[in-house]
């Protein structure tokens, strides 16, 4: 009988799957075997695609007479720096003995890639393969994996739209790059007094790159508009409490030119005489007109997804995507997290009918465990596969974020930082088993001289899932409210239980006490920039940055790369210096040479620059590896874009148009 292989991405995980084989492996170079098996591993890409001057030695000076290129057959070739292992797995993969081959590279659409280029560089033929996919490398997990591992066959699709993106990026980045270049190098060498000049474009790198452009041009063009807003203290049972002016219909100033919206003087001379005219004899008492008394539940926000992890990440601890996404792979390697690289924030039927496993494991976490002992008593995980928290259409390769509940001896030689985004994956996943948090609100709206001067008030009714999310490394605990639900106070004033009580027995008709009017100045606000967690849900929902968290959830359709690429494209961007990342901050901005690369694209392939160019091409892949389109038909339009782009390119001749808009830039960057 004939050994199976099993090959994986890593040393490290082909060592997981050799424990969880149970199997009496002796170590070799490059390698573990018994007698029953043999377990190897990649370091990464093993084979890359070959430059041009492989094809032909012409191809290695940079000129337009050899542009664009797109080859019929593509070469591919072992990385020299990883030749010996390659020569170890590909001759594993030849041996006659072995009979069956599983697949264990990461289970995504990058992980397919490294395999079939292996195989295809290794020439495989007559073996049986089988793809193993996993969502964590728990023990039960690896032996699920292995047990239910389908014929590699039914990847083939996965696998189809692997080699096109790697195509894509390849065509794109030498065709427009050379093409630039040639172009365009010398005018930005002048201008910035350099001994050279690339042009480094890409399908979705040179997109981030106008993005972040185009939001610092916002900015610097936005117009500050002063306003005055009007403020009247009112006495409610000893309590001072704020109430804002609003230009109602019954208002004379109900759609009037002189304010800003419906609640601020344009000219402070008007906000004066408005007050003045409140104060003027016969002075009014302001009377109850309107009271709204209402509910508001929230419920527990949706699991995380890559993005909302990395958005969160740099939002609390201001590391970067990368930081984030090597962490959620260490995790995920010490069997505490699921799989990272995933763009769903839901769980799989499947996984929720065993998901008390995972929140019992957590009872052995003493940041969590009473929060897991508390739902497995109640037993509020029964039904979760009934909520929004499940939805098998909403997962394509896999199911959010979650802890395994397992690998908690790895858990004390964790990195600080390690140790808390796991805990805030862990509060994230327990939430989602606890009620909404409920507030009991209400509104008063008063008269004074026929102008209405409204106030919220707000009162936590029931913490429901709030005390779970509330970080142990938080700087101020508050018994009410987490910093996020502070920041969502507007207009309302938290206050207690007595007070509200209060307010409730208030009715229209009465009369209150007026205290001071006086005016707050104010003014709009240009867009914020980007940080690199908002750059991230801004690529993941397609170039728009979402606030609102239940928005992004509906969205759908394919963003501006994939979970697995996007830090390391604002990586890329930073290094060759077209971005500036604040370490601190982790705040965004464009460098003078970044915007001059901008400017050259914008006026040679402006198309590049679009965010929903760039999510069509990456939901093309998508339909690609759902069988939906051929492999051959995206080829068709890929060669087609890239040909007409590069021959456009070549026949212009617009750089002294440039210098004005480099000029434009430069008056913004310090010399």
């Amino acid at each position: 009988m004939g050994k199976s292989l099993y090959i994986a991405e890593k040393p490290s995980v082909a060592r997981e799957f050799a424990k969880a084989l149970k199997y009496d492996m002796k170590n070799k170079d490059g390698y573990m075997e018994s007698q029953e098996a043999v377990v190897t591993w990649c370091v990464g890409h093993l084979v890359t695609m070959s430059y041009p001057e492989v094809y032909d030695e012409k191809y290695r000076r940079w000129s337009l007479d050899t542009i664009p290129f797109i080859p019929e057959e593509f070469k591919y070739e072992v990385i020299d720096s990883v030749k010996k292992q390659f020569g170890i797995v590909s001759g594993l993969l030849n041996r006659e003995d072995v009979e069956t081959i599983y697949v264990c590279t990461d289970s995504g659409r990058e992980g397919e890639y490294i395999y079939r280029l292996v195989e295809q560089q290794a020439g495989v033929e007559g073996k049986v393969r089988k793809r193993v996919w996993i969502d964590s490398q728990t023990e039960e997990e690896i032996l699920r994996g292995i047990r239910e591992a389908k014929d590699l066959s039914a990847y083939d699709n996965l696998s189809d739209a692997a080699y096109l993106r790697a195509k894509e990026d390849y065509l794109m980045g030498i065709n427009f790059s050379r093409a630039l270049t040639l172009k365009y190098s010398y005018p930005i060498k002048n201008y910035l007094q350099t001994d050279k000049a690339v042009v480094s474009v890409g399908r979705v790198m040179t997109c981030v790159l106008g993005m972040v452009v185009n939001r610092e041009r916002e900015i610097r063009e936005f117009v500050k508009i002063p306003f005055y807003r009007i403020l009247l203290q009112v006495a409610i049972e000893g309590h001072e409490c704020t109430f804002e002016w609003k230009a109602t219909e019954e208002s004379k100033y109900y759609q009037s030119p002189k304010i800003y919206k419906d609640n601020g003087f344009l000219e402070e001379k008007e906000a004066d005489a408005f007050i003045s005219f409140l104060q003027e004899e016969p002075k009014e008492e302001p009377v109850i007109r309107k009271i709204e008394k209402k509910k508001e539940t929230k419920n527990p926000p949706l699991l995380y997804n890559l993005a909302e992890l990395q958005n969160d990440c740099s939002k609390l601890f201001k590391i970067s995507p990368d930081e984030t996404l090597r962490i959620a792979q260490e995790l995920y390697e010490k069997k505490l997290t699921t799989y990272p690289r995933t763009d769903a924030r839901v769980l799989s039927t499947a996984v929720a009918k065993e998901i008390a496993k995972n929140i019992g494991g957590l009872k052995n976490y003493h940041v969590a465990a009473e929060y897991a002992a508390e739902i497995l008593k109640k037993g509020s995980y029964r039904g979760i596969e009934k909520t929004r928290y499940v939805n098998d259409k909403q997962i394509t390769d896999h199911y959010a974020i979650i802890p395994t509940g397992q690998g908690f001896g790895s858990l004390n030689s964790l990195h600080p930082a390690s140790a808390k985004v796991y805990e805030i994956i862990v509060r994230r996943f327990l939430s989602v088993f606890y009620p909404a948090t409920v507030y009991q609100k209400i509104s008063i709206g008063v008269q004074m001289k026929g102008e209405t001067f409204t106030s919220g008030f707000k009162v936590l009714a029931d913490p429901g899932y709030l005390k779970v999310v509330q970080n142990s490394f938080a700087r101020k605990k508050t018994e009410e409210y987490t910093e996020e639900e502070k920041k969502e106070e507007v207009k309302e004033e938290a206050c207690d239980a007595s007070f509200m009580e209060a307010l409730s027995a208030l009715k229209k008709g009465m009369n209150l006490t007026a205290g001071e009017l006086s005016k707050k100045e104010g003014e709009t606000s240009p867009p914020k920039r980007y940080n690199s967690g908002s750059m991230i849900l801004a690529m993941e929902n397609a170039g728009q940055f979402i606030e609102d968290e239940e928005l992004r959830a509906q969205i759908k359709g394919s963003g501006i790369g994939t979970s697995a690429t996007r830090a390391e494209i604002l990586k890329k961007l930073v290094h060759i210096k077209y971005l500036d990342l604040n370490k601190k901050t982790q705040i965004i901005t464009p460098t003078l040479l970044g915007e001059m690369i901008y400017e050259v694209v914008a006026g040679a392939i402006r198309p590049l620059l679009d965010p929903r160019l760039t999510a069509s091409w990456e939901k093309g892949l998508t339909l690609v590896a759902s069988g939906e389109i051929t492999e051959k038909e995206y080829m068709v339009k890929l060669d087609d874009f890239v040909t007409r782009r590069t021959n456009a390119v070549k026949q212009m001749n617009n750089q002294a148009t440039l210098i004005h808009r480099f000029h434009y830039a430069s008056q913004f960057y310090k010399k």
